[in-house]
């Protein structure tokens, strides 16, 4: 019963934390109004800004931030043990990771749906603002560049995830058509799309549709990758109701209402008992197998600060600002909303990761198959998958630890493994695949903001603390996504470290900047938390309950840059013992770039008057 203890409590926490600390954000710190008028009616042009309905916004923005990160980072984290995991995934999105979300959705909306990049140049100055576009544009990148391997990935591991998330697609576009032109109720679309896509998951496994997803699974990778980033072109530059909203609020119906079933099942699993053991009719009880504390596992780096850059998503993440102040800040159609959309959504990932490490720590232990047959029970089931570092923290081993945990749960509910996998796989691919096209698209409007900057100069003179004018750009959507999808390509094509150049090996090289991106994605939330100070202390509003979450997304991911530039281990030497430049150059890019706008910081607040524009 521990394990539904822990779950029953994190429910409780998140809920107290919404309607007592969120409250209060919302109220006395932000001050939302309903009558102020958002950007998507001032500056509504039916394809970025544009009004809607507050629970397509929701789930745009919960399957945009979610993406895999909430699954493979607390996968990957546990091997620490299960309580510091979990105490993370519950205080940090709670104190930092939602209060970091919803600053970074107010922000853009009290200036126009800007991005975070161009918030900086509007709070500190234009130095920052280049640079921190810079390495925001430089992320991205990699992004794209990593979700396609990782989404053909999941396919191939999968493939019976591959038709329903095809089938999203045309489904997404006629549900975009008919709210769009006929403004109907949401409730009856809801409901069909949910009711089509689980059929898409039963269909899956059967005759010619079988047949589908096991040629998909066999492309080689490279063509995975250019079949994606070609759907990322189309999302980027069709209107946000066409495609990206519908999408994404379709995955969050079904992604949410999986998030119940795995509740559900786990429910059942910790009063009734797990699967039923034949030899002797009973069943299997639910219990946490995996320590408590796991301060030096095999292979793996220090808990302090891996912890805390490996679960990223889930607690905090530095991609959530670009989400929050990139497209959800040109949806929403009223200011109060910003506190369901913005804190809100970032407590269900938070459930949602800690549903992953129930499922890793717990559900494993229901039963785990090895590829010779034999099913491991228990510990046994633990000690396997989480032996090493090097084992645990592959993608396929991490992603088969949830999949196997959360199929565990669902068996208690009466759901064949012959659903509950697929179902599980298609969890996995929709969330990267949603990540996927809202990078793509925030891409999109970061190069237009940078080639609008580096084009107009009639505003030169202008005061960087005047409220900016509507994104514009003299290069076009499609031009600039063009650029987004070749540079993105341009990195996948990079082989792997060590292998030729070739076709085969082609699609690979995300995974070069890899271990460098969880850090980098966490300064970059260290940085917006400066960004939203200078934000605060400009309006005359307290930043006291910023200072520690600022400081320890600063502290933390420096300390891991540093890490794994000089120091290492001897089952993952330092990058320059290892002469692994690409890697280098970055981390030291990072790093300077870090120094020169905590200097800058601190030399504009020592000048800042305490009110200059009003929030």
């Amino acid at each position: 019963m521990e394990v539904l203890f822990l779950a029953l409590l994190t429910i409780f926490l998140y809920l107290v934390a919404y309607f007592t600390y969120g409250r209060w954000l919302a109220r006395r710190i932000f001050g939302l109004e309903e009558k102020r008028i958002c950007p998507s009616r001032e500056l509504c042009d039916d394809r970025d800004y544009v009004p809607t309905h507050p629970l397509v916004v929701f789930g745009h923005h919960f399957t945009s931030i979610a993406g895999t990160g909430p699954i493979v980072g607390p996968a990957i984290g546990v091997i620490w043990g299960w309580l510091p995991a979990l105490v993370w995934v519950i205080l940090g999105p709670i104190f930092i990771g939602a209060v970091y979300d919803f600053a970074a959705l107010v922000m853009s909306l009290r200036n126009r749906g800007k991005s975070i990049g161009e918030l900086a140049g509007i709070y500190l100055n234009q130095r920052v603002r280049l640079l921190f576009m810079s390495i925001l544009v430089l992320s991205l990148t990699v992004v794209l560049a990593v979700f396609g391997l990782v989404i053909s990935a999941v396919f191939r591991q999968f493939p019976s995830a591959i038709f329903p998330c095809f089938v999203q697609i045309p489904i997404a576009i006629v549900i975009g058509l008919t709210l769009h032109r006929r403004s109907r109720g949401i409730l009856l679309p809801s409901i069909l799309a949910l009711v089509f896509m689980y059929l898409s998951i039963v269909f899956s496994e059967w005759g010619p549709f079988h047949a589908f997803n096991a040629a998909l699974a066999s492309m080689p990778l490279w063509l995975w990758t250019l079949i994606l980033l070609i759907y990322c072109y189309l999302a980027s530059v069709l209107p946000v109701w066409v495609l990206l909203q519908p999408r994404d609020f379709i995955n969050a119906l079904q992604l949410i209402s999986t998030l119940v079933l795995l509740f559900l099942g786990l429910l059942v699993t910790a009063i009734f008992g797990g699967p039923l053991i034949v030899e002797t009719s009973s069943k299997y009880s639910l219990e946490i197998v995996a320590p408590l504390l796991q301060v030096h596992p095999s292979g793996a780096p220090p808990i302090f600060p891996f912890l805390f850059i490996t679960i990223a998503c889930g607690a905090v993440s530095g991609f959530h600002c670009l989400v929050s102040s990139g497209t959800s800040s040109k949806q929403l159609s009223s200011e109060p909303h910003a506190q369901f959309v913005g804190y809100g959504a970032m407590l269900l990932e938070g459930f949602l990761a800690t549903l992953v490490i129930l499922a890793c720590i717990a559900g494993l232990g229901l039963g785990f198959q090895l590829p010779n047959g034999q099913v491991l029970l228990g510990s046994a089931a633990w000690h396997y998958q989480y032996q090493s570092w090097q084992n645990a923290g592959s993608l396929a081993a991490t992603i088969a630890s949830f999949v196997t945990g959360s199929a565990n749960f669902l068996s208690s509910l009466g759901i064949p493994s012959s659903f509950a996998i697929p179902l599980m796989g298609v969890f996995v691919a929709s969330f990267a695949a949603t990540t996927m096209d809202t990078a793509c698209r925030l891409q999109r409007y970061l190069l237009e903001e940078l080639f609008s900057h580096f084009c107009i100069r009639g505003q030169k003179g202008s005061s960087s603390l005047e409220k900016p004018s509507a994104s514009f750009s003299p290069v076009s959507s499609h031009v600039c996504t063009i650029v987004a999808i070749f540079f993105a390509a341009l990195l996948a094509a990079i082989p792997a470290h060590g292998q030729e150049w070739s076709l085969a090996n082609a699609g690979k090289g995300g995974m070069l900047l890899w271990p460098i991106f969880g850090a980098l994605n966490q300064l970059v939330a260290g940085i917006a938390f400066v960004i939203i100070a200078f934000f605060l202390r400009r309006s005359n509003k307290p930043i006291w309950f910023l200072v520690l979450p600022a400081v320890f997304m600063l502290v933390m991911p420096t300390w891991a840059i540093l890490d794994q530039l000089f120091i290492g281990d001897e089952a993952s030497p330092s990058w320059i013992t290892a002469r692994n430049y690409p890697l280098i150059f970055i981390a030291s890019v990072s790093f300077v770039l870090e120094i020169w706008l905590l200097v800058e910081a601190v030399l504009l607040w020592k000048s800042l008057p305490k009110s200059h524009t009003k929030l």
